[in-house]
């Protein structure tokens, strides 16, 4: 019969490496889900989400396509303390906010891109300007 301490060592363990094999598939390579090598992605909405959170921020836009039907959109951020260093703040973006966003398309097609940069309707760009490269 197994010791009460081995079990517990053995339940930890496995434990922790549940929760670093989470962390790991949480944070991702750029290159993996992101198409740097075609044309950038534009498309203009509604804010109806902005999670300014760790391993990475989200926007979630609504967008007209080309029918006129309403889609959603989301953007991959950086993380908030990066964020922060380019000028953006957890108020950078209302929920209603009229943006347009521009960014590296998801490999797979589906309506996802890596942010590169976020334009206000008034034309001004929220913080500075993302570049892949500082995260492959």
């Amino acid at each position: 019969m197994m010791k009460r301490s081995t079990r517990t060592v053995r339940a930890a363990a496995w434990a922790l490496g549940l929760t670093l094999s989470a962390s790991a598939l949480a944070h991702h390579s750029f290159a993996v889900f992101f198409a740097d090598d075609k044309a950038v992605v534009s498309v203009s909405g509604k804010v109806t989400g902005f999670d300014f959170k760790n391993p990475h921020g989200l926007i979630r836009l609504e967008v007209r396509d080309a029918t006129g039907a309403v889609v959603q959109w989301k953007a991959e951020t950086n993380s908030p303390s990066i964020l922060e260093r380019r000028g953006w703040s957890r108020d950078s973006l209302k929920l209603g906010d009229e943006i347009t966003i521009e960014g590296w398309g998801a490999r797979d097609g589906s309506r996802y891109m890596r942010l590169r940069k976020a334009t206000r309707a008034d034309g001004s760009t929220i913080g500075v300007v993302f570049a892949p490269q500082e995260e492959k």
